[in-house]
C-alpha cells in the first residue's frame, strides 16, 4: 500500500508573460483516509501554482489537480530548460512522500530599454553623447547601435560598436556626431538624427512534441528602441562680428581716403610756415664777438665771455687741493681704497642689553656700502646700528631673520670712530636645532672700501 502521483505531460513549454497548464493525478493506495499537501519545488516554484494545494482521499480513490505555470515577462524568468517537481506529502504517513517531475522550457524574449544623454549638443564641429541600454529580456545577447540622419550632413562614430548584456544588465556606449564642414559665418544649423538600438536575433525555440500551452513555433519578441538626438552646429564667427568687421573696414577706407590726406596737408602747411618764419628772423652780425648784443639790443645768453667765467677756467667755482696739488687736510687719497669687511658678533642675555662694534683704524676712512644683519635664532627684541654719531637704523628683531642694506652713496665713517650694534634681548628664539636658546645671538656684517688719509701741507 502506497501513494502515487503522476504529471499529465513529461515536458512543458511556456513563454514569459504567458500561461501553460498541466495536470497532476494523485491516488490513495492506503487503507485509511489520507490528506495530501501539494508543494511546487525546483527553479519554477516562484511562478508555478497547484490548484488546489491540499486534497483528501478515501482509500483506493484518486483525484486530479491543475498545475498552472505563469512566468513573468522579466529578466528573472531566464530562458532555458528547468526541472519542475510537485512534492506530494501525506499527512498521516509522511514517509510515503513522492515527487513526480517534468521538464519546463521557458522561451526567450528580447526587450531593450535605452536612453541618450544629452539629447541636444552645441558645438562648432562635433557633439558627444552617451547612450545607455538595459537588457530587460530573459536571455543574454548582443546589442548593436545604428545611428542615422536624413541627409549626409553628419558622420557618426560609436564606441564600442556592440555590447553583450546578460538579462537585467546595463551598458553604455559613446556616440560622436561630426559635421562634414565648418560654418564660418551666419546662423547656427540644427542637425536632428536618430539612433536605433538593435538586438541580435535569437532563433525561436521549438516546442517538443506533445507539449501544450504554447504554439509549436515560439517566436522571439523583439523591441527596437529608437532614440532621437540633435546637434546644433555653431558658426565660428557670430553674425555681429561680421558687421563689426565691415564697420572697421569702412573706417579704414575712410581714413585712407579722406582723413589721412587732410592731416598730411595740414602738417605740410604748418612745416612750410615754420620754415618761412625762421628764414625771416635775422641772425647775429658776421664777425661779432661772442657775447655781443644781437640785433635789437638783446644780449646773447648761455655763452662764455662777457664777464661770465668759463667752466674750464680755474677759479670758476672749482675747489682747489692743498699745497703741491695733494689732497686737503683729512681727505681720503683717491685710488687707495680697498674692499674690506668686518663681522660683529653680539650675544645678549635674556632681558638684557649688550653691544658690539668695529672701530675704523687710525689714518683710515671706511666707506660702507653693504650691511647684512642675521637673526638666525628668531630672537625678539630691538637692534640699533650706528656709524660714528649717526644712527643708521633701528629694527625689531622679530620682523626678520636676515636683513640686508645697500647704498649707492656710501656711508663714510672717519678714523677712530666705530660702527656699533646695540641689541636689547626680550625673548631668545629657537634655532634650527628645535631647542630654545638661552640668550639672543645676532651677527652683523659690514662691507665697503677702506681708504688711506693723507694730511695736506
Amino acid at each position: 500500500m502506497t501513494t502515487s502521483a503522476e504529471l499529465g505531460l513529461p515536458t512543458l513549454t511556456v513563454a514569459p508573460g504567458g500561461v501553460a497548464t498541466t495536470t497532476l493525478t494523485v491516488r490513495n493506495g492506503l487503507d485509511i483516509v489520507e490528506a495530501y499537501s501539494l508543494e511546487v519545488v525546483g527553479d519554477c516554484a516562484a511562478w508555478t501554482t497547484v490548484e488546489p494545494a491540499r486534497v483528501s482521499l478515501y482509500p483506493g480513490t484518486s483525484t486530479t489537480v491543475t498545475v498552472r505555470l505563469a512566468p513573468p515577462r522579466s529578466p528573472t524568468a531566464r530562458a532555458g530548460e528547468f526541472p519542475l517537481g510537485i512534492r506530494v506529502l501525506p499527512t498521516e504517513r509522511p514517509e510515503l512522500v513522492t515527487v513526480p517531475e517534468t521538464t519546463v522550457t521557458v522561451t526567450p524574449f528580447q526587450e531593450l530599454q535605452a536612453a541618450i544623454a544629452p539629447r541636444r549638443r552645441r558645438g562648432w564641429l562635433r557633439g558627444r553623447y552617451r547612450t545607455s541600454v538595459r537588457n530587460l529580456g530573459n536571455a543574454p545577447g548582443g546589442v548593436v547601435f545604428t545611428p542615422g540622419q536624413a541627409g549626409e550632413d553628419l558622420r557618426f562614430k560609436v564606441t564600442p560598436e556592440k555590447l553583450r548584456l546578460e538579462p537585467g544588465e546595463s551598458g553604455e556606449v559613446r556616440l560622436q556626431a561630426r559635421a562634414r564642414k565648418l560654418i564660418w559665418f551666419g546662423k547656427q544649423a540644427s542637425w536632428p538624427f536618430e539612433v536605433t538600438v538593435v538586438p541580435e536575433e535569437v532563433k525561436p525555440a521549438k516546442e517538443p512534441a506533445g507539449s501544450t500551452g504554447t504554439p509549436a513555433d515560439v517566436p522571439t519578441v523583439t523591441q527596437r528602441p529608437l532614440l532621437s538626438g540633435e546637434f546644433l552646429q555653431l558658426p565660428i564667427f557670430p553674425k555681429w562680428l561680421l558687421a563689426l568687421l565691415a564697420a572697421l573696414i569702412a573706417l579704414l577706407l575712410a581714413w585712407f581716403a579722406l582723413v589721412r590726406p587732410a592731416v598730411r596737408s595740414s602738417a605740410k602747411q604748418a612745416a612750410e610756415q615754420a620754415v618761412a618764419q625762421q628764414s625771416a628772423t635775422p641772425g647775429p652780425a658776421a664777425g661779432a664777438p661772442p657775447g655781443a648784443p644781437a640785433p635789437g639790443g638783446a644780449p646773447s645768453q648761455g655763452k662764455p665771455g662777457a664777464g661770465q667765467p668759463s667752466a674750464a677756467q680755474p677759479g670758476a667755482g672749482q675747489p682747489t687741493t692743498g699745497g703741491r696739488g695733494g689732497p686737503g687736510p683729512g681727505l681720503a687719497v683717491p685710488g687707495t681704497g680697498q674692499q674690506s669687511s668686518a663681522t660683529i658678533d653680539v650675544q645678549t642675555a635674556n632681558a638684557a642689553s649688550s653691544s658690539g662694534s668695529y672701530q675704523v683704524p687710525h689714518g683710515k676712512v671706511f666707506d660702507i656700502t653693504d650691511i647684512v644683519a642675521a637673526n638666525f635664532q628668531g630672537d625678539q627684541g630691538l637692534l640699533t646700528i650706528t656709524a660714528g654719531k649717526q644712527t643708521i637704523t633701528t629694527i625689531a628683531l622679530e620682523t626678520f631673520r636676515n636683513q640686508d642694506y645697500h647704498w649707492v652713496t656710501p656711508i663714510q665713517v672717519p678714523e677712530d670712530q666705530a660702527v656699533t650694534v646695540n641689541v636689547t634681548c626680550e625673548t631668545p628664539g629657537t634655532p634650527a636645532s628645535g631647542k630654545q636658546a638661552s640668550a639672543c645671538h645676532e651677527l652683523l656684517n659690514i662691507s665697503g672700501a677702506l681708504s688711506d688719509i693723507r694730511q695736506g701741507n
